[in-house]
């Protein structure tokens, strides 16, 4: 059960922080960051529920729902994170395991993508990131989700420390969620808005790249 009786404690004055496991660590260690950025997706979503809540769209109180759970999802896979594997046995008492990010909550992901993608028009370019204001709110949570996931797989190759398979993986998925998400906010796809390549370099620009 988690207790927070008191907001400060001074204890990180110095510049550390405390992991799960009790072990002290500077505030800019890799594992660190890579909850730190994890907390910062889930901020971003929150925002994005702001968007999809407020509307009367039926398919956008869809995502909202799910918005919900994956945020709750986010304070397990910071949980995750911020407990290290134990290096050692310290003592043979029965405690309680950590909790980890599992495998059906990637199932879960994959599901949600599944469901939204299945009302999506066909792509036919890649998707600049804007549109609806629900769709921009996702598309930006989709790039912090993509910022958590590069630093924690850069965690994941430290040598020393772990980190769960289900944990890269839902972190990845979740980021392939939010664009399909983005994509239903703007009406299923058809407002989406494509990337034109090369569509402002205009014939004087081109001429010089032809020299």
């Amino acid at each position: 059960m988690v207790r927070l009786n008191k907001i400060y404690t001074r204890t990180g004055d110095d510049g550390s922080t405390g992991l799960g496991s009790g072990e002290r660590r500077p505030k800019f260690d890799p594992r660190v960051a890579a909850y730190g950025e994890v907390d910062e997706t889930n901020s971003a979503i929150g925002l994005a529920r702001v968007a999809t809540s407020s509307s009367s769209d039926a398919g956008l109180a869809r995502i909202e729902a799910m918005l919900k759970r994956i945020q709750n999802d986010l304070f397990d896979l910071g949980a995750d994170l911020c407990m290290p594997a134990p290096k050692r046995i310290e003592s043979q008492k029965a405690v309680r395991p950590p909790l980890r990010i599992v495998a059906s909550q990637v199932a879960q992901l994959e599901a949600a993508i599944d469901e939204l993608n299945a009302d999506l028009t066909p792509l036919s370019s890649f998707v600049l990131p804007g549109g609806a204001p629900a769709a921009a709110a996702l598309h930006q949570a989709r790039t912090i989700c993509r910022r958590a996931e590069r630093q924690i797989v850069e965690l994941a190759a430290i040598e020393g420390e772990t980190v769960g398979a289900p944990a890269i993986a839902y972190i990845n998925r979740l980021s392939d969620f939010l664009f399909v998400a983005a994509r239903f906010a703007n009406d299923r796809g058809k407002g989406d808005v494509l990337w034109v390549p090369g569509a402002n370099r205009g014939e004087k620009q081109e001429q010089s790249d032809n020299d």
